[in-house]
């Protein structure tokens, strides 16, 4: 049975990984839009440096950019979700 708890444990971690992460990438978006106090520097810096390498993959491999309007932080978004959710199916095989 412990198995079991361990399959468990995994899926939540990774429900809860993807979560954060999609609200990572929210914040990150929400925060490029406005000019912060230089308080909140190492903020921005941290969710640039979070999120900016994997909206960099998607920029790249998908042509999502409408003007000065940028598609790729939603479908990061989705991705996220749905790579949780097939972690998700894959491990409930399991449990």
């Amino acid at each position: 049975m412990p198995l079991f708890d361990a399959i468990g444990d995994v899926q939540q971690f990774v429900s809860i990984f993807a979560s954060v992460y999609a609200l990572a990438l929210v914040l990150y978006v929400l925060l490029s839009w406005l000019r912060l106090p230089s308080a909140l520097g190492p903020v921005q810096r941290f969710l640039y440096d979070v999120c900016e390498p994997y909206l960099r993959l998607w920029r790249r491999t998908l042509p999502l950019a409408a003007g000065p309007i940028d598609f790729s932080p939603i479908v990061a978004i989705v991705a996220v979700y749905a790579a949780a959710r097939l972690v998700d199916f894959v491990l409930g095989k399991f449990h």
